[in-house]
């Protein structure tokens, strides 16, 4: 009855808006529960809980080309070619880390899901397949389908021209497509040097020393990669803002879920890294999580 009740609300909600507006929509839903379903059965079937982690960075890049093809506009456009920058930087950066496989669902799965594996309160494969199914499967691609959602507000108003807000959100979201790359090069020769039998010429010593990376960006802020991926799509967010002429509109919920969901995950993997490391909880007290400068030790 609840889904028969969502499904008459959700038609109701759409049929204010014109036909290539419901269709397109439609196309993001089937989308969406598609890669769900995928990533539910290939997760419970294979036991590697990073099916939607391989998709993380793809989904984005369907959304933004069905959205700009269904109507062509250049703010669309724009926005399409900097998810589609942003999503094949992250995927690369994901597969030089073994996140895949030529076996599609093999693949390195994230240490954390291991982790929570061995949660008591998630303990058991019943427990942990809700989990799956829930969180990781549909809620992720649920906030992936809202950060991705000011292409739905552009589509919507796609004869609105582009303005100085457009083309200051698709600087920064470059900038912080920079600093992810810089952040996520660094992480990665720290951890190629740290697997490293051969110490000489390494860049990171002090790091290496502590187990940790400390060095680069992580200098100034414990996550500068986790930071600029939430920074990408607050500037995403912005492209929605130009369209509809409203600072505050729906869309606004995808960064602010993922912004969520970044805090969670820090937490997570700074729990993990004090339990590994003794020096890691002056790091924690020296080094901002999040933002450079302002807050000495995080809340």
């Amino acid at each position: 009855m609840s889904c028969l009740t969502s499904a008459f609300v959700f038609r109701s909600i759409l049929s204010r808006y014109d036909i290539y507006f419901q269709n397109l929509v439609t196309t993001w839903l089937i989308i969406m529960i598609a890669v769900v379903v995928l990533c539910f059965i290939v997760s419970e079937i294979t036991r590697n809980y990073s099916q939607v982690d391989k998709l993380w960075s793809l989904v984005p890049i369907a959304y933004s080309w069905v959205t700009a093809a269904s109507a062509f506009s250049p703010r669309l456009l724009i926005m399409a070619i900097l998810v589609t920058i942003w999503g094949l930087r992250l995927s690369y950066n994901f597969s030089r880390k073994g996140g895949y496989n030529i076996i599609p669902w093999k693949g390195e799965e994230d240490y954390r899901w291991k982790v929570m594996r061995e949660h008591r309160a998630l303990k058991g494969r019943l427990r942990f397949g809700l989990f799956n199914f829930f969180f990781i499967s549909l809620y992720q691609n649920i906030v992936i389908f809202l950060f991705s959602s000011p292409l739905l507000l552009a589509s919507l108003y796609r004869d609105k021209p582009l303005s100085i807000i457009d083309f200051l959100a698709a600087l920064f979201m470059l900038v912080f497509i920079m600093t992810e790359s810089i952040a996520d090069n660094q992480l990665f020769k720290f951890h190629s040097e740290k697997k490293s039998a051969d110490d000489q010429g390494n860049l990171y010593k002090e790091s290496l020393t502590k187990g940790f990376m400390t060095e680069g960006l992580w200098k100034h802020v414990r996550h500068p990669n986790f930071i600029s991926e939430q920074a990408i799509w607050i500037c995403f967010y912005f492209f929605g803002v130009a369209a509809a002429g409203q600072l505050i509109n729906l869309t606004i919920i995808g960064p602010l879920l993922l912004v969520l969901l970044f805090i969670g995950s820090t937490r997570l993997t700074e729990r993990i890294s004090s339990s590994k490391y003794p020096g890691y909880a002056v790091y924690q007290k020296e080094v901002p999580r999040f933002i450079p400068g302002i807050f000495k030790r995080s809340r």
